[in-house]
Order: structure tokens, then sequence, then C-alpha cells
């Protein structure tokens, strides 16, 4: 069982490993040590390796989501393993073969999907920044509701944009992170920084990781994208697909964020306008916090991503401003409408979880729920001539 488990964990570095053992994952050498003294458990013994006693530690299955939040948190990564069949099975074969095991997943701070891990009114952005043909291009995914923008942006603009968006995750390839103008840069970032080999970032086979993502032949009816742009998305995806072991969760056609379309606001300004955190860190206090009167966890994470991005387009500024007089106006419509709204589930972070094979009855329930009350929304917009 020993020569497995190191088997495995040779070909995940850098992670915790959960190796499942029956109702446990069990960790096992440094991983043990790390852990216990993260999660406060008791650090114990199994066996001896190489003369030395096997330090170990373990968490119950039915509750390691809590234990892998905390970990996470710390700045831990940590690979899933699981027991790939019955122990029964192990035993057909002899008395002493072990039950068969992979790694099915590697939870990073970027590839949260789990709701007990995520904030419901916040997005959890995983992004990647790549350069090619002198360009340089930004793309970001919250792998829990499968949204995913690509923006051409400029080196001095790069501190504000990634600001904007606060990924968990930034992933970056090895040439970008040993250029000394990005140094101050990397050093905000420093933790939430995962370096990866430059040939990830190559743009045609981003742009090969694309189509085939998405079954088209040609990106040009999503938008424009620079090679920049395309390397970057590629790599995301590329990485996604390294953590999730093969299994890419529903993802919506990518959306092209035009330099201008949004207002950049440089770190300082962000920071004492006090937009979505307050000094401190915050979100109680905040400018978010004094406005949001949303009901929905997706209504939320838009009033978040509009207030820390403000439009600079006229048309679109003042799209939102009728809507925002119409309902104003129109007391029994908001009323009724928020009433339902209170009611719908988080469909999008459902749907994402059920496309990783990581859903249940609940996600199920949610998307049959969501889609009942969006019937019911639509007719009470309807009779305010609204749709």
């Amino acid at each position: 069982m020993m020569a497995q488990y190191l088997e495995i964990k040779r070909a995940h570095p850098g992670c915790l490993l959960f190796y499942r053992m029956g109702d446990f994952y069990e960790l096992f050498f440094d991983d043990a040590v790390a852990a216990a003294a993260t999660l406060d458990i008791t650090l114990t013994k199994r066996g001896q390796h190489n003369g030395e006693d096997i330090p170990m530690c373990g968490v119950p299955v039915h509750s390691h989501e809590n234990y892998l939040l905390r970990l996470i948190r710390h700045g831990h990564r940590v690979a899933i393993c699981e027991q790939m069949e019955d122990p029964s099975e192990a035993k057909k074969r002899g008395g002493k073969s072990v039950v068969k095991r992979a790694v099915v997943r590697v939870v990073t701070p970027g590839t949260l999907t789990e709701d007990s891990l995520l904030d419901a009114r916040a997005n959890n952005f995983l992004c990647a920044l790549a350069e090619t043909a002198g360009g340089t291009g930004l793309a970001w995914l919250d792998l829990s509701t499968g949204e995913l923008t690509l923006q051409p942006v400029n080196r001095d603009a790069l501190p504000a944009a990634l600001q904007r968006l606060d990924p968990q995750e930034l992933v970056l390839p090895e040439r970008l992170i040993q250029q000394p103008d990005l140094f101050e840069l990397f050093a905000e970032w420093k933790s939430r920084l995962t370096v990866q080999p430059n040939s990830r970032f190559d743009s045609e086979n981003g742009r090969r990781r694309l189509l085939d993502l998405f079954g088209v032949g040609t990106l040009d009816a999503f938008g424009s994208f620079s090679r920049a742009e395309v390397a970057a998305a590629g790599a995301l995806v590329d990485y996604v697909e390294l953590t999730q072991k093969g299994r890419v969760p529903r993802l919506n056609p990518p959306r092209q964020l035009a330099q201008g379309a949004v207002m950049e606001i440089d770190a300082s300004t962000r920071r004492n306008l006090e937009l979505t955190r307050t000094l401190t860190g915050e979100r109680r206090g905040s400018l978010l916090a004094a406005i949001d009167r949303t009901v929905t966890g997706p209504g939320a994470r838009l009033l978040a991503a509009r207030l820390s991005a403000p439009s600079t387009d006229v048309a679109e500024i003042s799209g939102r401003l009728d809507m925002v007089e119409f309902f104003l106006a129109q007391d029994r419509v908001r009323t009724e409408a928020r009433a339902l709204l209170r009611q719908c589930p988080d469909m999008e972070r459902a749907l994402s979880r059920l496309s990783l094979g990581r859903g249940g009855p609940r996600d199920l329930a949610c998307v049959r729920d969501g889609l009942a009350r969006a019937v019911e929304v639509r007719r009470v917009l309807a009779g305010a001539g609204m749709a």
C-alpha cells in the first residue's frame, strides 16, 4: 500500500495527497505534518519507512470539505485520491493485492466548485496571463459558473486589471515570472501565482483547444481575439483539464472585454474608494455592502462585478438606468419579482457541478426549481410589458 502511495505522491509534487482509505482520507510523511499543523488535528504514526516512523493523520470523508477549505485558505493545493474499485475486487486478485486508487482531482484556490468552499455572493476567478507577438492577453474563468472572458491589456494597465478581477489564482508562463519589470507586480500576488511551462501558453495550441472545446471551426463568431488572448485562454483550459483530470465543466463561449470598455481603477484609488472592501479588508462598511439589496447569489455577483468595473459605454449605462427607473416606478412588479427571485437557487453553480460529475440530487432539483421560477418571473415582467 505504501508503495502505491509513494508512486501517486511522486506524480503530484507540491500537493497534499488525500489518500482514500475506507471512510477516511489519510495523509502521510511531510503531508501529514503540514496538514496536522494547519488543521490542528492529531498527528499519529503508521508503520515505518527506511527505518523511521511514518507520520500520519486523517480526516473523515463525510466532512472533508470543511478541512479542505482550511487547507486551501492556508495556501495548500490538495490532490484527491479515490479508491477506484471495491476492496472485495482487490481480494479476488490475492490476499496482498492493493485496492486500485487514482487522483481524480487537484483542488486549488481557483478551481473550487462546491458551495461549501465558495462565497455565494462573490466570483472565484482563475486567471491566466500571456504574451505573444508583442501583445499581452488576459483571460479569466469562474469554474463554478462557466464564465470565460478575454481581454487585451497593456502592461501599464495590468496592475489595475488584476485588482479589478481579484483572482484567487493567477497562472503564468515561466518566461513572464523571470522578467525584472514585472517583479514588483507579481510580488503583490505571490501567494496566488501558479507557474506553468512556456509550452502551455502557445497561441496555436490554445486556439485548437478552444475550437475543440466549443466544437467550432473558427473563433471569429465569438470575437476578434489577439494571439495573446487566445494563448491565455488556451492555457486556462489546459490548466482546468490538468486539475480536473480531463474533465472540463460547461463553459460559456468566450466573451471579449475590449480595451477601454470599463474604467480601470488603480490599486491605491480602488482601495481608498472602498468599493467592495474597506481599508481593513472587510466587506462590511464598503460601498458594495451599503447598496447591495440583491436576493440571489448570481445577482450579488453581477452587482459586485459592475461596481468593480464601471462601464464606459454610454448606451449600456443608459440601459441600466432605464431598468432602475422602471423598477423604481413599478412597485408591484418589483415586489413580485423580488419575491420570486428569493426562491431562485444558484443554477449557474449547480450546472457546473453537474457537468463535472460532482453534482447530486440537490443540484438537479436546483435546475428544476430555477427553471420553474424563471417562467414565473417572465410572466410577471410580461404583464408589465417587459417581456
